[in-house]
């Protein structure tokens, strides 16, 4: 098969600000991301159809036969089954919306809203997990990690050999090679622990699931991590951390509470930053909204901070509920910021101005320096656009 991931546009504009520098398909929800997890229910690579300004990062491999699957949608085997199931010329479709198509030929990005009515149209019955808003990313988090988790029981775990650390339901506990764990306290009672290849949990650390901690990431030393939790490779967390997901290459290294929150990638949140997940008289959570320019309910309780990639938070910065900040935002100073802080905005509660471009590369190239990833010319492109947006 040959899968192509593509973007619905209306689901694209609504989680904005993580789709901005990626396909949808490149969100992280449980231990991979929606384009790895198709990667291992088909067991072949995929390819992506998007915006033309994320093309050159993100292209499509085109072959005789095709099938498109919506990059915001989770598999599992009775929606593959249905997908591959198809022949050419036919489409699936859920609710009105289009959920995969196999053709000989790949539309433009533009065409793909009006795909169903021009193709034989078959009707999916069964329930999916697709992402349709930003908070749908940290509430389908827990239950995608023990989807994925699945996946990875298929291999061998490595022991954990450290005797002071104590572990609870040790058969929903995996550990890849390489992986350091050091007098810590990982209950899997309520979930599976996932801890990736060279990943570190580092001393009193106290760790429950479901919880995915990605390849060469670290859980520093007395962290509290909560469940349905993931942090992204190559991260470094510290502090309170629940429900929440961390792409990867950020880093909350000291204490502070994040909660109910998604980060995108190369964040930097100072020491003792603070989230806000819960409002004081317990009402639903408003969440700018980049589709409707204003500001939605979420239909949540709780729901923290929705952060962009390249963005940075100084210490003692305080996240209402709700808050969410663009691409390459530099934010510091005291009191609450904006519960809508824009991508390339620097400043804080007393004000903004525009963060320079040359100035915000300058930056963002040190921090992927650090981590041995020199920035392509695809990624400077796409923060450009970002920057004209």
């Amino acid at each position: 098969m040959n899968i192509i991931l593509f973007d619905d546009s209306k689901i694209k504009k609504s989680l904005l600000p993580f789709t901005f520098t990626r396909p949808v398909s490149e969100i992280r929800v449980g231990i991979f991301t929606i384009a790895e997890k198709w990667s291992y229910i088909a067991g072949t690579s995929v390819s992506y159809l998007t915006e033309a300004y994320l093309r050159p990062k993100y292209p499509a491999k085109i072959a005789a036969t095709n099938f498109l699957v919506n990059g915001s949608l989770c598999p599992d085997k009775a929606l593959f089954n249905a997908i591959s199931s198809l022949a050419v010329g036919q489409v699936l479709v859920k609710d009105g919306r289009l959920l995969a198509a196999c053709v000989n030929y790949v539309p433009f990005f533009d065409e793909l809203d009006t795909m169903a009515t021009t193709l034989q149209i078959n009707y999916y019955t069964q329930e999916t997990i697709m992402l349709k808003n930003t908070w749908d990313i940290f509430a389908f988090n827990g239950s995608q990690i023990k989807a994925d988790f699945k996946y990875i029981q298929q291999r061998l775990s490595q022991k954990i050999e450290d005797r002071f650390t104590i572990v609870y339901n040790e058969i929903d506990v995996f550990v890849e090679e390489g992986a350091k764990i050091k007098a810590a306290v990982l209950n899997a009672e309520a979930g599976p622990i996932y801890i990736g290849k060279n990943a570190e949990i580092q001393e009193g650390s106290v760790v429950r699931g479901p919880f995915a901690l990605c390849e060469g990431a670290v859980v520093n030393m007395g962290s509290k991590m909560r469940g349905d939790t993931t942090i992204g490779p190559y991260s470094k967390v510290g502090g309170e951390i629940n429900n929440s997901v961390i792409f990867g290459y950020s880093n909350k290294a000291h204490d502070g509470f994040l909660g109910n929150s998604v980060v995108g990638e190369w964040c930097n949140l100072g020491a003792d930053t603070n989230t806000s997940n819960l409002k004081n008289n317990y009402s639903n959570v408003k969440v700018w909204s980049y589709q409707a320019l204003d500001y939605l309910d979420s239909g949540r309780q709780f729901c923290g901070l929705m952060m962009g990639d390249h963005s940075k938070a100084g210490i003692n910065t305080m996240f209402n509920t709700g808050t969410v900040v663009g691409v390459n935002a530099n934010i510091f100073g005291g009191g609450f910021p904006p519960k809508f802080i824009p991508s390339y905005a620097w400043g804080g509660s007393e004000g903004f101005q525009k963060f320079d471009f040359d100035k915000a590369m300058q930056v963002a190239s040190k921090v992927m320096e650090r981590r041995n990833v020199m920035m392509e010319n695809e990624d400077y492109e796409i923060l450009r656009y970002i920057y004209n947006f």
